[in-house]
């Protein structure tokens, strides 16, 4: 009986109290905070559809009264009047995002893996030089790494867009704490089962830290089709070859203000891509981290 009485407490203990009130200041302060963050997007698609006449009104009015797509067709026509199909363009950003993307995760985590599960001598010496790299913006390297491709003869290509944004230090920070929570059990037992390294790597590790390379996924892309094409326009000179960005600034620095809503028609097409790969990939991200949970 008192054993019962114990067991009783501690499970009332545990259980999460929370009045109504409670419940509804919640949700108002998230809802709050979601229209907050959702604002900046529902601008711009809204002056994406205004009217030349609606955009300059002031005060500023953040619905569109009169929509149209005026803003959209004008973009399609100066992009068909240029040198390259506006298509061309999506398709190189999509490209170099996605290639990117896929080499960062798949080199940060095999070179988080040892750094997370072996001892090796300088161990800690090569963790904390790459602690210290993510003190220094792209800006910084910008000089030696436009030497260093010029030495290698990939000005002008597509690699000079994508293997810079490989070898990022923040990936692999990332991976390597997270991978640092599995239990050391789970590769001795796969090790005395006869499986390698590589075996233990992508069937045991990878499946493991699923929440950690699904989130890795979201802020590579992100990054890469937001920043670093742009950044790296000096990289590239072939229009064949130039990213949706590069191209939006260039239809954008002949325009002036009589051309802002295409500015935001623009602005759209640029936002599409990360919504959706966020969309599709937030859900997964919180599932796996609620039922990925592993004990020794």
């Amino acid at each position: 009986m008192p054993a019962f009485s114990i067991h009783r407490s501690t499970r009332q203990s545990k259980r999460i109290t929370r009045s109504l009130g409670g419940n509804i200041l919640s949700g108002l302060l998230l809802l709050l905070l979601g229209a907050f963050m959702a604002l900046p997007v529902v601008y711009v698609i809204s002056a994406s559809l205004k009217p030349f006449d609606e955009i300059f009104v002031f005060p500023p009015k953040l619905l569109v009264r009169n929509p149209t797509l005026n803003n959209f067709t004008d973009l399609f026509i100066l992009s068909s009047e240029s040198l390259v199909a506006f298509s061309r363009y999506i398709f190189n950003s999509l490209f170099v995002a996605l290639a990117a993307t896929a080499l960062h995760v798949v080199l940060a985590s095999m070179a988080a893996y040892p750094l997370a599960k072996n001892r090796f001598p300088f161990r800690n010496a090569i963790f904390g030089l790459i602690v210290t790299c993510l003190l220094f913006v792209p800006q910084v390297t910008s000089i030696p790494l436009y030497i260093i491709l010029s030495k290698l003869g990939w000005i002008n290509t597509y690699a000079a867009l994508i293997l810079p944004s490989v070898g990022g230090s923040m990936g692999l920070f990332l991976m390597k704490q997270f991978m640092e929570t599995l239990p050391g059990s789970l590769m001795e037992s796969a090790r005395l089962d006869g499986a390698n390294e590589f075996c233990i790597f992508f069937r045991i590790v990878m499946p493991n830290v699923k929440p950690a390379w699904l989130t890795l996924i979201i802020f590579v892309f992100q990054a890469v089709w937001n920043t670093s094409s742009t950044n790296m326009a000096n990289l590239v000179y072939d229009e064949q070859l130039k990213s949706l960005p590069v191209a939006l600034t260039q239809f954008y620095s002949g325009m002036g203000i009589a051309r802002m809503g295409v500015t935001f028609a623009g602005l759209v097409f640029l936002m599409i891509p990360p919504v959706i790969l966020f969309i599709t990939l937030q859900r997964r991200v919180i599932e796996t981290m609620a039922f990925a949970g592993i004990k020794e």
